[in-house]
């Protein structure tokens, strides 16, 4: 086990194999992210934080775009099965504490992006070595530098003056979210040979 990518190829790029697993898995994750947000967004946008959710609908879409033409992907016979449970994991969640159904969806929505953006570092784990203009690796510092900015906007919601009657709720949501994707990140990681630390276990 390593705890970055690679060895790297004679180019000094990602493995294929690391980057098909990688990609699939962060795709898997934003394009959930996308797909729910189209859901829940209003025709109409009402409210300011709404232009919001406007925002990070296209960033999603463009992580997706951006993943798919810069992975050199090959056969990976283990993703149908690997991309069912990652897609099982992003189904929306309930909150029992948030009598309006919308409003909880959408807290979910925003726990579970809080969590992607925040607990999944990609470009942490490039050896220093990587090929300065690789495209997958550059892509992946792209998303990191993205993933930073779309999070402040869901502190924002997460913490905004209409939540804070479900103050204990959302901050439960929000704690699930990041022990679901943790771990999924990590088992992700060691199946490609990559050691993370373990997800607390609390």
């Amino acid at each position: 086990m390593s705890t970055l990518f690679g060895p790297l190829d004679r180019s000094g790029r990602v493995p294929p194999e690391q980057q098909t697993r990688v990609a699939a898995f962060l795709i898997s994750a934003h394009g959930a992210l996308a797909r729910q947000l189209a859901i829940r967004l209003p025709v109409q946008l009402r409210e300011g934080w709404q232009t919001e959710l406007n925002a990070q609908l296209h960033r999603e879409t463009e992580i997706v775009s951006l993943l798919l033409r810069t992975t050199s992907w090959v056969p990976d016979f283990t993703l149908p099965f690997l991309v069912s449970s990652w897609e099982l994991a992003w189904l929306p969640q309930l909150i029992d504490a948030i009598p309006d159904r919308a409003q909880g969806l959408t807290i979910d929505i925003a726990a579970l992006g809080h969590a992607v953006h925040a607990a999944i570092r990609p470009a942490a784990l490039l050896p220093v070595e990587v090929q300065a203009h690789d495209p997958f690796a550059t892509a992946l510092r792209r998303i990191e530098f993205e993933s930073s900015r779309l999070m402040q906007a869901q502190i924002l919601f997460l913490k905004s003056a209409d939540l804070q009657p479900f103050h204990d709720a959302v901050n439960a949501a929000v704690e699930r979210r990041h022990l679901q994707v943790r771990k999924l990140w990590v088992e992700m990681l060691e199946s490609i040979g990559v050691q993370r630390a373990a997800p607390d276990p609390e």
